[in-house]
């Protein structure tokens, strides 16, 4: 198992791409504390089950990623178990569509407080447990959208690219602490949120410009974050992975 020991922290677990991170760390041998906005009773059985299967601890820890405050009060419920922390992955992510011209500044502003300034919150909370170790690996779930550009995703593209950025920087940052920090640019990924977003003939234009000619899968999405947060990508930092089927 290539996580047997770690503990991780990942954000975004009820449902999609977070959920199955968290199925492939367990499966693998990682405690999680798995963080989700609110409780959903549905949620809570399938991480009770999944930990009784892999015999590892998966703890629920709720908080809105749009409170700061709610951030600050869940970082402490983690740092009380005075563990290690050794991956954290933010997952969590809402997204907006609409035409540049057609986006509120407001809007923005709340695509942002998600899905970057919240993440780099408790990034820099947990980042402090990482530097007293010295080790950890940082995954940032970044998107396609952020380096294609995809046309009606201003507010969301935006904000994944600057998690690409963000996660450069982290890496020249905190490399001598023995931090790694790597971003996953995922294409289409058969999720709710592409489901919700993605009108059929916006898939079916998609779908063409992609070598693989399907979308993908969140195992699949979740495999290339248990490779950035293991062993087996311990001379990697600073680099962005596209898992978007050769788009």
């Amino acid at each position: 198992m290539l996580l047997e020991g770690k503990t991780a922290v990942v954000t975004g677990c009820n449902r999609g791409i977070g959920k199955a991170i968290v199925e492939v760390f367990a499966k693998n041998g990682a405690s999680v504390w798995a963080c989700m906005r609110q409780e959903d009773q549905t949620t809570s059985d399938s991480l009770s089950l999944l930990a009784q299967q892999t015999g590892v601890r998966i703890t629920p820890i709720y908080f809105d990623l749009s409170d700061a405050e709610q951030i600050k009060e869940g970082f402490k419920q983690i740092k009380s178990a005075k563990q290690p922390i050794d991956i954290l992955v933010n997952n969590a992510g809402i997204i907006h569509t609409a035409l540049f011209q057609m986006t509120p500044i407001d809007k923005m502003k709340e695509v942002f407080d998600v899905n970057f300034f919240s993440q780099m919150q408790l990034t820099q909370y947990i980042v402090k447990i990482m530097m007293r170790q010295k080790s950890g690996s940082i995954v940032n779930i970044s998107s396609s959208a952020a380096i294609e550009g995809n046309a009606g995703r201003t507010a969301y593209a935006a904000s994944k690219a600057a998690m690409i950025a963000a996660t450069k920087v982290m890496s020249e940052e905190l490399a001598h602490y023995g931090i790694r920090a790597n971003a996953i640019a995922p294409g289409l990924t058969q999720t709710g949120m592409m489901e919700e977003s993605t009108p059929d003939e916006a898939l079916a234009e998609t779908l063409k410009r992609l070598n693989m000619g399907r979308v993908g899968n969140t195992e699949e999405i979740a495999n290339t974050v248990l490779f950035l947060s293991s062993h087996l990508s311990s001379y990697m930092t600073g680099q962005v992975l596209r898992v978007d089927g050769g788009m």
